[in-house]
């Protein structure tokens, strides 16, 4: 019996090991690949600020909002402020109980209108539009009825003008070349039909005139580990992917689209909570099944700064969201798993979403399930084990490391002495202890959980900095 339960532990322990030995791989390639495409990229930024060009895409950027009073109208006033000649507003009020519409019309001191919405793509009645036309562009406001951020989006695309859309979230501030940077792919290849920018955390930033002044780690803990996630995540994974047109994911706080083909594919899914997600591997689903030409790109010099939540609890209740979204996502076009029509998109982005994201929280909950057996049953080496954990955190640190000081030195930021040292203090608490809380909260992300699919997720929101708040 002894000898049996040997047996069955060294073939656990050889799987973990080449799970984490995969994972490791993959890290360090995605890391040093996302590396040297930051390095490329900001020497080429130096030839394109000498070359400007004076052809844009016409872009209509929707920002679908619910309870956003807050923080909208920081997000207007950095949409007018983008180095960008061809573009509208479209700010979508998807049944706010709060006074968001009230808000905007009064700041922007606009107009209402009637206006008929051709609904391409199904979406809830629109109950009145307001308009501006005194400023750079036009700022249209729709106040609709409640029906989730899917059916916001949907709205948005359907009101839209021009035939790219940004969407963006309601907390969010573009830097001032953002949409610049982020049309560049459709200018560059005419095949492209999505692009993704960076997401980076503005919580205690202060910006003026679409840029951040004097660039600083916040004073919170949990602000400054999401900082080395997201630069890890957004570095690592989505760079490597757009080498092969692998990407699965466009965050939903920027990302840059061609409208007829999202209006193609039904537009967003509203029985999602992943809608970011879904659109795309639907995107790419689409496309392949009907043989059509097209790429899925990723704009690491596209910067959004959005707001991290500042505390556990709504944290939680993000990556909760997070993962059931992810888990309906590869759910419902689970056909794309291995299978040859998809190509390395099957083979690779599938499996790693579905190992290293869906399955990790149960995966890492076998793995200390068999640990703890294992040294019950006294057929665990101790020292070995801490030994290479111990090498695994470390290495994970590294990784992180590397990926922050890539995005920090590609963006020409100076950091203070102090913010160095935290960083570098912060990375394994970040690896082991953040990374620990999230796989538990994604491990009981469907327990005792109802289906809010046309709910916001409710985080609370903080004041924006900004130094030029009036007009």
């Amino acid at each position: 019996m002894m000898e049996l339960a040997k047996q069955i532990y060294e073939y656990i322990e050889a799987f973990f090991i080449a799970y984490l030995i995969g994972y490791s791989i993959f890290l360090l390639l995605s890391v040093t690949v996302g590396s040297i495409t930051l390095y490329e990229q900001k020497r080429k930024q130096v030839l394109y600020n000498y070359i400007k060009h004076e052809f844009y895409i016409p872009i209509s950027v929707i920002v679908p909002a619910h309870n956003e009073n807050i923080t909208v109208i920081d997000t207007i006033l950095s949409l007018l402020e983008l180095q960008y000649r061809l573009y509208e507003i479209i700010v979508v009020d998807d049944g706010s109980e709060d006074n968001t519409s009230d808000c905007i019309i009064e700041f922007f001191k606009m107009q209402q209108i009637r206006r008929p919405i051709c609904k391409k793509i199904p979406c809830k009645n629109e109950e009145f539009i307001y308009v501006s036309y005194s400023y750079k562009v036009p700022i249209t406001l729709i106040r609709k009825e409640n029906g989730g951020k899917s059916d916001a989006l949907n709205m948005g695309i359907n009101a839209s003008e021009y035939p790219y859309f940004v969407c963006m979230d309601a907390d969010s501030m573009l830097q001032s070349d953002s949409l610049e940077n982020i049309a560049r792919p459709f200018l560059e290849q005419s095949d492209v039909i999505a692009c993704g920018g960076l997401v980076r955390i503005i919580n205690d930033l202060t910006i003026k005139d679409g840029k951040i002044l004097d660039y600083k780690l916040p004073k919170s803990i949990l602000l400054c580990m999401q900082i080395l996630e997201y630069d890890r995540t957004f570095l690592a994974s989505r760079l490597l992917f757009d080498k092969f047109n692998g990407n699965l994911i466009v965050s939903g706080a920027f990302g840059l689209f061609r409208k007829d083909m999202v209006i193609a594919v039904g537009g967003y899914d509203i029985n999602t909570m992943g809608e970011d997600m879904e659109l795309i591997v639907r995107l790419h689903a689409f496309a392949r099944a009907n043989e059509l030409p097209y790429r899925i790109r990723y704009a690491a010099n596209a910067v959004c700064w959005s707001q991290a939540p500042h505390t556990l609890h709504d944290l939680k209740k993000q990556r909760r969201r997070w993962h059931i979204g992810l888990f309906q996502s590869i759910t419902k076009h689970r056909q794309m798993l291995f299978n040859p029509v998809y190509g390395m998109l099957s083979f690779i982005s599938f499996i790693y979403f579905l190992l290293y994201e869906l399955f990790s929280p149960y995966i890492e909950l076998f793995g200390l399930i068999s640990i703890l057996l294992a040294m019950f049953f006294n057929l665990i080496n101790v020292p070995f084990m801490i030994l290479f954990f111990g090498i695994y955190a470390l290495f994970g640190s590294i990784m992180s490391l590397t990926a922050f000081f890539s995005r920090i030195h590609a963006m020409n930021i100076k950091l203070k002495v102090g913010d160095v040292f935290k960083a570098i203090s912060l990375c394994v608490i970040e690896n082991v202890g953040l990374r620990s809380i999230m796989a538990f909260t994604r491990l009981t992300a469907f327990i005792g959980y109802k289906n809010k699919k046309l709910k916001w997720g409710k985080i609370k929101r903080q004041k924006m900095n900004r130094a030029d708040r009036q007009l």
